[in-house]
C-alpha cells in the first residue's frame, strides 16, 4: 500500500526542488531523512517536512511499519507563479516570475 503527502504552493522553484528529490528517490525513509538533514539546500527543509508527513500518514493512518518504509516516488509540480515588476531605465519595467512548487512524496512498505 502506498501512502503520500503533498505540500502545495511552496515558495521554491520546482527546478531547485527536483535536484533535492533526485537524491532521495528509492531510498529507505530513515536514510532519506538523514540525507535531507545534511543537504545544504533550502529545498531540503521543505522536502524533509513532506517526507516526515508521508511517514506519519503511513504509520498512523494505515498502521504500516516505519522501519520498512521507502520512498517509492517523489516529484515537484509547478504551482502558481506570482508576477512582479521591477522598474528599469526610460520608464520601462522588467517582469519577475516568482515560481512555486507542489511537492509530493509517496512512501511504501518493502
Amino acid at each position: 500500500m502506498e501512502v503520500k503527502a503533498t505540500a502545495k504552493t511552496v515558495r521554491i522553484a520546482p527546478r531547485k526542488v527536483r535536484l533535492v528529490l533526485d537524491l532521495v528517490r528509492g531510498k529507505d525513509a530513515k536514510e532519506a531523512e538523514a540525507i535531507l538533514k545534511f543537504t545544504p539546500n533550502h529545498a531540503a527543509d521543505a522536502v524533509g517536512k513532506v517526507l516526515k508527513s508521508a511517514v506519519a500518514n503511513a504509520v498512523n493512518n494505515h498502521q504500516l511499519d516505519e522501519s520498512k518504509l521507502y520512498v517509492k516516488a517523489c516529484y515537484a509540480d509547478e504551482g502558481i507563479t506570482m508576477k512582479r515588476f521591477m522598474p528599469r531605465a526610460k520608464g520601462n519595467a522588467a517582469q519577475i516570475l516568482k515560481r512555486t512548487s507542489h511537492i509530493t512524496v509517496v512512501v511504501e512498505e518493502r
